[in-house]
């Protein structure tokens, strides 16, 4: 009896050793004269230099839902990174809000990948990171990022895209990607349209890019984020199948890139 019990607790207490060894810090930083701060988390009980991740946030800004993809990557190995694109402070406080401030990066490409280029910069910059080993990926306006970033010609192994915009307006670029592409899609995704993902598809073949592109069936806009409902009707819906394989197949993704 006794010797269960002490067994028990050595185990309750490794565990929760395990947890603690997660931090976490803001960071601040700049592009251009715009300051930015960024998330980063990693586990403290490790001392080598290990793959970083950057991770980019949805039209909202980074808030809470990103901070823990990147607590989640922490807890994988990696020294995750969660970039800021729209500056310090600057968080849409609704919806309207976010179309808003999404539409400046849509519509200026150029300051998009500046944008993820200074968190790739921030990221690769600590002394955790093996600089050669980074990949990124992005949710939603985060996924069209991340994607920008890799057609800019950034140097990382890979990107990954969750339920992102496809289309660009500068398809010949794709020719500057270097590492691999992954894009996790929800196939009844009413905001990327067929012709979105078939345009994509060409462009990623014409490059001659390492790709894969995933359709999640029954899955719309934002199906790996619980605070986006359940109503498929709505366009935008939480898909709890899909966002247990995507990540499942994410986490595959890096370990292949990243080893």
């Amino acid at each position: 009896m006794f010797k269960h019990m002490f067994i028990t607790a050595v185990l309750l207490c490794l565990a929760v050793t395990a947890e603690a060894a997660i931090k976490t810090r803001l960071i601040e930083y700049k592009q251009g004269d715009t300051v930015l701060e960024g998330y980063l988390a990693w586990d403290d009980s490790q001392y080598s230099k290990r793959p970083g991740v950057l991770i980019i946030h949805e039209w909202t800004g980074l808030g809470p839902y990103v901070k823990r993809r990147a607590e989640m990557l922490a807890k994988m190995g990696y020294i995750a990174f969660a970039a800021d694109i729209y500056g310090k402070g600057v968080r849409p406080a609704d919806q309207a809000a976010a179309a808003r401030t999404a539409e400046i990066y849509k519509n200026d490409r150029g300051l998009m990948r500046a944008r993820a280029k200074a968190g790739l910069d921030t990221l690769k910059n600590q002394r955790q990171v093996d600089p050669r080993r980074v990949a990124a990926i992005g949710y939603c306006f985060g996924g069209t990022t991340a994607l920008e970033l890799a057609r800019d010609g950034a140097d990382i192994r890979g990107v990954a895209s969750f339920h992102g915009g496809l289309s660009t307006p500068s398809m010949h670029d794709a020719k500057n990607i270097s590492g691999k592409v992954l894009v996790l899609h929800g196939a009844d995704d009413p905001f990327v349209k067929p012709y979105e993902v078939s345009a994509f598809e060409d462009e990623m073949r014409m490059a001659g890019v390492d790709w894969q592109l995933i359709s999640y069936g029954g899955a719309v806009h934002s199906f790996t984020n619980p605070d986006a409902g359940s109503d498929n009707s709505k366009g935008a819906a939480y898909n709890e199948k899909a966002d247990r394989r995507s990540w499942e197949t994410l986490k595959l993704f890096l370990s292949e890139i990243l080893k």
